[in-house]
């Protein structure tokens, strides 16, 4: 690893260290993907990397090409000192929560899933009030944390491959192409096809103003 890198990733692990310095051995972060598309979950992840763990090329998965964040969540899974999982809200608990409490409830069942207990949590944007455990909440915490940038790349590339699983399902309209987003190749489709069982009828309703 260049000299370089290894000094951007220890700036972007000196939040977890501020945390560490007041006595929290296990900080985890955790962010989502898909709080935007009209189709499919919504997805987070809670990721604890231990402090001799640098992976290379680990941000805001927003900031990475599809190439180097697949790449990057290889060696993430692939290093077992590193500890993760992923929960999701399903369509239905969109349409019936609103997005924001669903983005809540798969942050915490993410957290639930975790193979250990966290002293602390950062959490991307917004807390969580039914989990009793020390938090912080981090605006673009994608970007300013060492964690919270992983579980936002595991968040990402576990929606994608779930949405490729969708696409062979129903490939009408295209949703290995953009993960349900509402691209105007989506849209066409939607209006051709109506929706299928995992669009978000509040999202669609709202689109097209029904």
């Amino acid at each position: 690893m260049l000299k370089a890198e290894k000094t951007r990733l220890l700036k972007l692990k000196r939040l977890e260290a501020e945390i560490q310095a007041q006595g929290y051995k296990i900080v985890v972060g955790i962010d989502e993907a898909g709080r935007g598309p009209l189709a499919g979950p919504v997805m987070a992840a809670a990721c604890f990397i231990p402090d001799n763990i640098f992976i290379e090329g680990v941000n805001d998965s927003k900031l990475l090409s599809p190439l180097k964040r697949a790449h990057i969540f290889e060696a993430i899974r692939n290093n077992p000192e590193i500890l993760y999982a992923v929960g999701l809200a399903s369509p239905a608990e969109v349409d019936l929560l609103n997005i924001y409490q669903a983005t809540r409830l798969a942050m915490s069942r993410a957290v639930e899933l975790l193979p250990l207990k966290p002293d602390f949590l950062l959490i991307d944007g917004m807390t969580l009030p039914d989990i009793l455990l020390n938090q912080q909440k981090v605006i673009k915490g994608d970007s300013l944390s060492y964690c919270i940038g992983a579980a936002s790349i595991i968040a990402k590339e576990t929606r994608d491959a779930l949405m490729r699983d969708f696409d062979k399902e129903w490939p009408q309209y295209g949703f290995a192409r953009h993960k349900g987003y509402g691209t105007v190749m989506h849209r066409d489709a939607l209006r051709l096809h109506g929706p299928c069982p995992i669009h978000r009828k509040t999202f669609i309703n709202s689109l097209f103003m029904v």
